[in-house]
């Protein structure tokens, strides 16, 4: 299909033989910014690197079948500003301009879109992968479906991502922005549900800014704007919705409207909330790229506290959003809390029968927590969070801290699927564990 691309695949597989010929464990090394959540002793890049930097092209845009093909390592803001040129765009656009294609599959990736149509790996048709025997294998819902379904939520321990096929939809050059103010979580609930029930907009995500301030953000795609408003630098989106009742973004910047602040990373510093500060240093240190290059350089700072901050994304099924809401106003008390409906288009296969019974229902409200102080003599909220999201029958993603079990975790996890898909891609263990990776308290 293109021979550049072949070329470099062929060459990482031959890393990938080289290493299981020495019995050398490896991890992929991806290029650009890690979205993993720095942790205090954290093992996960010790073992080998194995280069794919190079795969970084957009391969193809068939604008009249609204399909791409790209390399796992094209972000999407390079994914976004080339669609949008043809009048598309992907069907899930994470909220991070560096995150790329590949790790939104691997990680679980959602927002605004995803009431719609789920997580951006369902808007995929077809993986190339580099197998732990350095072997190259495609897989679809059609060609090996247990290996295709198995490769979301992975986090990179079956297989090297080195090519994916997946939809586009129609997009327009603007996105007009509304937002709906409640003083109450059980109006808000109610009206967000109804919402996911219809096609009256073509995003909807929320703010929770306090615990009687609560904002639905529903944005629809339009050909015209009598203004566009400007978050890259001086201004804070996040606090806009509380200050207004519309707003019309450029399609691109409202993409990544969150990325200035990394959501509000920028809350924990308040200087770089300020305006004289944000003209003076911004370009170096906002955006979610330089706010995280800067968490990697204070690394060392981490461990000096008792605890780092929670950041954490967790699944929890509509139908017990609101015990979840009673639970965190009252003892996890931490705003803004960025919430987003999710619906899940079948049960995925990494979930176990018995978890995947007790969530229910195909709509998930994303929880994202960000940035919560950590350092109470007593209490782990992280390891909080985590309890409550399974006594909730929901699910927590594992790009921060994880406090579970062995036993725990494969309740949530269908661990016989997942060694099934290791047999087939990985049967000398080049690639580390799902639980084994992620099992850092």
């Amino acid at each position: 299909m293109n021979a550049e691309h072949d070329k470099k695949v062929s060459e990482i597989a031959a890393a990938v033989r080289e290493h299981v010929a020495e019995k050398r464990p490896v991890q992929i090394q991806k290029g650009g910014v890690s979205h993993f959540v720095p942790v205090p002793g954290d093992m996960r890049r010790k073992s080998m690197p194995i280069d794919i930097s190079g795969l970084s092209n957009i391969l193809e845009i068939d604008v009249k079948n609204q399909r791409c093909i790209a390399e796992p390592g094209v972000t999407f803001a390079q994914l976004a500003k080339a669609t949008l040129e043809k009048g598309l765009i992907p069907m899930v656009v994470p909220e991070l301009e560096g995150i790329t294609v590949g790790g939104a599959v691997a990680g679980c990736s959602v927002e605004s879109m995803s009431y719609r149509y789920g997580g951006f790996h369902d808007s995929c048709e077809e993986y190339e992968i580099i197998t732990g025997e350095g072997k190259v294998l495609t897989c679809s819902p059609r060609q090996e479906p247990l290996l295709f379904e198995m490769v979301h939520g992975s986090y990179g321990t079956l297989g090297i991502l080195t090519r994916l096929t997946f939809k586009l939809v129609p997009a327009k050059q603007f996105v007009k922005m509304e937002y709906r103010k409640f003083n109450n979580f059980p109006a808000y609930q109610a009206e967000m549900l109804r919402l996911c029930k219809t096609t009256e907009f073509d995003f909807i995500d929320g703010i929770v800014h306090s615990r009687d301030n609560f904002v639905l953000c529903l944005g629809n795609f339009v050909d015209k704007a009598p203004y566009v408003s400007n978050y890259r630098w001086l201004n804070i989106f996040y606090k806009s919705t509380a200050e207004k009742s519309e707003d019309y973004l450029t399609t691109f910047d409202y993409c990544f409207r969150y990325d200035t602040e990394c959501h509000w990373i920028t809350k924990s510093v308040p200087l770089l909330e300020q305006k004289p500060v944000r003209f003076a240093v911004g370009k170096f240190v906002l955006g979610s790229t330089n706010l995280i290059k800067w968490s990697k350089r204070l690394d060392s700072l981490l461990k000096l506290k008792k605890r780092p901050d929670v950041v954490c994304d967790i699944f929890i099924p509509a139908r017990r959003f609101n015990d979840f809401w009673k639970w965190y106003e009252k003892d996890f008390d931490f705003f803004p809390l960025w919430v987003i409906p999710y619906r899940i288009p079948k049960m995925y296969g990494w979930v176990s029968k018995t978890h995947g019974a007790r969530m229910q229902g195909d709509l998930m409200i994303d929880c994202a927590v960000y940035g919560k102080p950590n350092g109470h003599a007593s209490v782990d909220y992280s390891k909080m969070l985590e309890d409550k999201t399974y006594e909730l029958d929901g699910v927590k993603t594992l790009i921060s801290r994880n406090h579970y079990t062995k036993e725990r975790f494969w309740e949530i996890y269908n661990r016989e699927n997942y060694d099934q898909a290791k047999l087939r891609l990985d049967p000398k263990a080049v690639f580390p564990g799902l639980f084994e990776k992620f099992h850092r308290v």
